[in-house]
């Protein structure tokens, strides 16, 4: 991630300012405040923003007037009880606001989750940045031979070394082209007085998706939680996975308690459907279950034995 000298005197001016305040603050997140942390190779997240914490899940979950007398283990009891029998309600009252730098096509995967205010660049109105993403090598793989949304082994050799040209030569060109068709100083080529110019809503369709966006995305901690409990997860794609990461290290530091309880009950749990438990009661009483008279299906059946360690997962 590259800043600018602009960027930095911005970041450190904020950073700087400090406002009295009666409303609940937490010192590890405000010393994170504004503080870019990099993803990627050219991206970043960084908070904004944010309302509450664990008090405040506990707060609303008693409608109590204030933090009250209870211990924190009280706390954190209740807050766990909350996670493990899904009341999200509490969860909803606390809200967090991010800044976040990343690849189009990171950012049209991300933007299905549709609980969160979102306000994105335009390159309607602004020239795009010559800033776009390339791999890293070990991140370079073959499509899965199992898994049509998942990556098999890594490519080597002379394919990988082509693959990683071909992507930074057509970003480059894209770019290039795209601001020849702007024609304009603001693109950071030199204009041609005899060109008008392509319209900047026009132009921008020939960049490619590995090209950076940004915007700022605000949510409250029960949605960033579901958020994060599939981004976050062994099996979400790199690109996003590496975001969910930093952006979960942001919430342990916001609401510890809360952060605790939801990687116990979701993020590191499993959940077994209805008939997976029956037979687990079988099992457990010393009964031998085939997959043939289980009622589950092949993949079921699969997945069920890779959760209980009988097998290696698919």
């Amino acid at each position: 991630m590259i800043l600018t000298e602009t960027d930095r005197a911005a970041l450190e001016a904020a950073r700087a300012q400090s406002e009295p305040t009666r409303r609940a603050t937490v010192p590890a997140l405000e010393a994170m405040l504004y503080q870019p942390v990099p993803v990627l190779d050219h991206g970043f997240v960084r908070v904004i923003d944010y309302m509450g914490d664990d008090a405040a899940v506990v707060q609303a979950a008693r409608v109590s007037y204030g933090r009250g007398t209870r211990k924190i283990s009280e706390d954190a009891g209740l807050i766990r009880y909350l996670m493990r029998h899904r009341h999200s309600t509490p969860f909803e009252m606390c809200e967090i606001k991010f800044h976040v730098k990343l690849p189009i096509f990171v950012a049209r995967q991300w933007i299905r989750h549709r609980t969160a205010s979102v306000n994105e660049y335009s390159a309607r109105y602004s020239v795009m940045d010559r800033e776009f993403y390339v791999p890293a090598p070990d991140q370079l793989a073959a499509q899965s031979l199992s898994n049509r949304q998942g990556r098999g082994t890594v490519l080597a050799g002379e394919e990988a070394q082509t693959v990683l040209s071909l992507l930074r030569d057509d970003a480059e060109r894209n770019y290039a082209h795209y601001t020849y068709m702007l024609n304009e100083a603001e693109s950071g080529a030199e204009p041609d007085p005899g060109r008008q110019g392509l319209a900047r809503e026009l132009a921008r369709m020939n960049l490619t998706l590995n090209y950076y966006t940004q915007w700022y995305w605000k949510i409250n901690l029960h949605n960033l939680f579901h958020f994060l409990s599939l981004r976050a997860d062994p099996h979400a794609q790199h690109e996003i996975r590496v975001y969910a990461e930093a952006m979960l290290d942001m919430v342990r530091a916001w609401v510890p308690l809360s952060a605790a309880a939801f990687e116990d009950y979701r993020l590191g749990a499993v959940s077994f459907s209805a008939r997976m438990l029956v037979l687990l009661r079988l099992m457990l009483a010393g009964e031998t279950v085939t997959q043939a008279e289980s009622g589950l299906s092949k993949r079921e059946w699969t997945e069920f034995m890779a959760v209980l360690g009988r097998v290696p997962p698919a």
